[in-house]
């Protein structure tokens, strides 16, 4: 699955404190064997915190007084947390405990997301768990907590157990089945017998349950053989998701007293408490086209619930027929679901005073032709959803009705309606569903206004009150600098929108302004550049070079298993226990170059070209001596996994050799033409309603190519650079360049480049011209990666190419435009465009 731009960014941040609490735990351990106070008095998890973050530290320990790593990833609905999480794990395995091995304790809040997550991990196909699989080697062990496992099982597999925040929140120890003493865990602990090691056992883990009483004249306190206890011994990395639901006193105890490793906590909404890593916002997910924006909410006035429900069912019915269009064009499907919020659902709750499902259901039957089969109820007594695959063409569901049951952890994309059915009096909030429908389907814009938004429909007569709950529930779902795209409509206009054009003194420009792009030559005609035909389709495999794969390191897996075994001494007088140790290497996979071809296959389509390269990788390891066959089976997954990165390089190192092939043979330009220059658009369409950006003083800003734009599109290193534009009297227009929708440029990866601005300088001579245009993408200090270096090469090379020349096709006027590209880093942004208006 490949990562959106801000999940990347996020996992960059995880990356970096892990390497840095690697270095300051191993001064940790050299003061432990040195002195113990001392060692005791480095807090070596804020030292790490403090060389990658300036936020403050809230340090903690686990239930043995360790120091405790633990840090949170703020990630909004929709944002993928649960991908987060396994890319997290293998970061930590990789970068930080290195190694294959061990437990993860999967803490979730909810039985919805309890079974959701289960589901993923459990399914080898899904993409979730090919992540742990690549972790683990392949031997990964999707555990629940009624499930036995053995220390081998620890040893040798990479164990995730899921646990509920109810079963691990200990209210009362000896009555929590997790924490009482148990079978099936005997092989962790000493035998019964063996009271002196049981003695050393608590020395070291004080905090395990035990029989008898400590401080006794002779210890004679016996380790219980119980799950709870066999957590603690084995130090686990702890998922803790919805983190914010475990503050309560006793839970933080109960997960510290879990003697973690470390803490990672996935929340929308963190509280103070928490270390909060990274911060994803809603806008960061709108521009990698993760949810629906805007919002759009519409309040029927009045007491008539039937009224509401109509108008959603006509706009499913719109989105349905619009779904169909857009089948019809691309292949893709989508089934617009409504989901339908009523008052009670319980059998003997129908009173004809409150809404209630089987109310709602028989008027969509028999008032609005509905079938049975695309009706279905969701609530605590009924569920008719449970194991239906919502997103499947085979599925007839297009209306769902509930109270409160569809809440966080329940994910169907399609769902694209709410209509709240509940009397304006009522108590029942909406602030839960709203997350509900903002998740896009595929994460991919349809490009269909209609179907790339959301919508609201409810019955309530202060559309206040509604507006406020609608924010509070985006707020609780992480999603609180998204506000401004809630737009209310009134019935007679759903949509209302506003066309703008240039302001008045740069309208002469409308329709002129032109940008080059990347085009080949075909024949006679000159196209754009197509990342698919042009470059992919002239890749050279035969000189990718995967050589590098011989010189990775594999390792020997192998399971460690201890005896005890006790017997009488010499003189027949003393009991004396040994303890034995045997070695077993770990097989894996078998060699099987379909298998690797096939997990390839995302990178080298040709089937054949695969198998080759799978059977060249293999080769290329067999020539390094140290490698024998049994050691690559024991190793296949991660072998897989680093052929996966090394032909990713290769891939891209060979476009941009077919890419520069291109502009050498002259069949690749870089220009203005008139049938596939980008010319900036002169009208654009915005909601009435929309937030508009003002100067810090409050005052309208004057520089912008139109006279309003979006604030809510802006982040705030965007807003910094667009204000300081604004303020310039060197700059004649700016525009904020829409991602997705407005200028790009194809080089030779197959993502397009979205620059941030557009904005030129005042011709010298004629004041009201401009000379110089500028194409500018900012980025974040954390940003300095390889994607970005990518960009700078390809802007240079656009500068490179981008030299001014006669086009006769154009006005006269455009003939001396100059364009040029740059990308500028947070830390350098303000000297760098006082170098260009200097």
């Amino acid at each position: 699955m490949e990562l959106k731009e801000y999940q990347v960014k996020c996992l960059d941040t995880v990356k970096d404190y892990l390497n840095s609490l690697t270095e300051a735990k191993d001064k940790y351990n050299k003061a432990l064997e040195i002195d113990v106070d001392i060692a005791k008095a480095m807090d070596y998890p804020k030292m790490a915190w403090q060389k990658v973050s300036g936020k403050t530290y809230n340090p903690k320990v686990n239930g043995i007084n360790e120091p405790l790593p633990n840090f949170c990833l703020k990630v909004p609905t929709g944002g993928g947390k649960t991908l987060l999480a396994t890319r997290t794990i293998d970061l930590i395995q990789s970068n930080y405990i290195k190694r294959n091995n061990g437990l993860v304790l999967w803490i979730v809040p909810t039985n919805q997301i309890y079974r959701q997550t289960l589901k993923a991990l459990k399914n080898r196909e899904h993409p979730y768990r090919q992540v742990l699989d690549i972790t683990s080697g392949g031997r990964t062990l999707i555990l629940e907590k009624t499930d036995k496992f053995s220390p081998i099982d620890a040893q040798e597999c990479l164990v995730i157990m899921l646990l509920m925040l109810p079963s691990a929140n200990r209210r009362d120890k000896e009555t929590l089945k997790i924490f009482q003493d148990s079978g099936g865990f005997e092989e962790f602990f000493p035998p019964e017998d063996h009271i002196e090691n049981h003695v050393e056992l608590l020395k070291k883990y004080p905090n395990l349950d035990a029989y008898g009483i400590e401080g006794s004249l002779i210890d004679y306190r016996q380790v219980k053989t119980s799950l709870g206890n066999t957590l603690r011994i084995l130090n686990p990395v702890i998922i803790l998701d919805e983190g914010h639901k475990a503050y309560s006193e006793n839970a933080q105890a109960t997960i510290r007293n879990f003697n973690p490793s470390m803490i990672v906590e996935l929340s929308a909404t963190p509280p103070a408490q928490s270390n909060n890593l990274v911060s994803i916002t809603g806008m960061e997910l709108n521009r990698e086209e993760m949810i629906k924006l805007d919002i759009n909410v519409t309040n029927k006035a009045g007491t008539d619930w039937t009224r509401a429900l109509l108008a959603g069912i006509n706009r499913r019915n719109d989105l349905e027929n619009k779904a169909n269009e857009y089948k019809e064009k691309t292949g893709i499907y989508i089934r617009p679901i409504n989901l339908i919020q009523v008052e009670r659902t319980g059998k003997e709750q129908r009173d004809g005073h409150f809404t209630h499902a089987e109310e709602v259901r028989e008027y969509l039957v028999n008032n609005c032709n509905i079938k049975d089969e695309e009706i279905a109820i969701k609530s605590s007594e009924k569920d008719d959803i449970e194991g239906i695959n919502l997103l499947s063409p085979e599925c007839q569901i297009k209306y769902i009705i509930t109270k409160q049951a569809l809440q966080e952890g329940w994910d169907c994309p399609f769902a694209y309606v709410l209509t709240v059915l509940t009397n304006p009096a009522s108590q029942v909030s909406i602030t839960q569903l709203v997350g509900r429908i903002l998740r896009q389907p595929y994460a991919t814009k349809t490009k269909n206004k209609a179907l790339d938004e959301s919508y609201i429909y409810c019955f309530r007569d202060r559309a206040t009150d509604i507006l406020q709950n609608i924010k509070k529930g985006l707020e609780e779902e992480g999603l609180g600098d998204i506000v401004g795209k809630v737009v209310e409509t009134t019935e007679e206009a759903e949509s209302q929108e506003k066309e703008h054009r240039y302001r008045e003194n740069f309208r002469k420009f409308e329709g002129k302004i032109f940008l080059p792009r990347f085009v080949v030559q075909n024949d006679e005609d000159w196209n754009l550049l197509s990342y698919e035909k042009d470059i992919l389709g002239n890749l050279n495999w035969n000189e990718v070079n995967i050589s590098g794969i011989k010189d990775i390191n594999l390792k020997n897996v192998v399971v460690t298993e201890e005896t005890y075994s006790t017997g009488l001494s010499g003189d027949l007088k003393t009991l004396i226990t040994t303890k034995q140790t045997q070695t077993e290497k770990v097989n894996g996979f078998d060699i099987n170059y379909v298998f690797i071809s096939n997990q390839i296959s995302d990178l080298i389509i040709n089937p054949w070209q695969a198998y080759g390269i799978a059977k060249q990788a293999i080769s290329h390891l067999l020539e390094n001596k140290d490698n024998s066959k049994e050691l690559i089976c024991s190793n296949f997954i991660f072998i897989i996994d680093e052929l996966k990165k090394i032909l990713e390089k290769e891939r891209n190192r060979l476009a941009e050799k077919a890419f520069k092939d291109l502009i050498d043979k002259n069949r690749l330009c870089f220009f203005i033409q008139e049938s596939t220059g980008f010319k900036l658009p002169s009208r654009i369409t915005l909601k009435a309603s929309e937030k508009r950006m003002t100067r810090v003083t409050g005052e309208p800003i004057q520089r912008s190519l139109f006279d309003v734009v979006p604030e809510n599109e802006l982040n705030d290193l965007e807003k910094s650079v667009a204000l300081y534009l604004d303020d310039q009297e060197l700059l004649l227009w700016w525009y904020r360049n829409r991602a997705r929708k407005d200028y790009n440029i194809q080089g030779w990866q197959k993502g397009k480049i979205y620059a941030d601005f557009i904005f030129s300088t005042v011709d010298e001579e004629e004041k009201e011209e401009y000379s110089k245009v500028y194409v500018v993408e900012t980025k974040g200090n954390h940003l300095e990666n390889p994607d970005t270096q990518y960009k700078k090469n390809v802007f240079e090379l656009c500068n490179k190419l981008g030299k001014p020349k006669t086009l006769k096709e154009f006005e006269k006027e455009f003939e001396s435009k100059k364009v040029e590209f740059q990308v500028i880093y947070q830390k350098e942004w303000e000297n760098e465009l006082n170098r260009i208006f200097g």
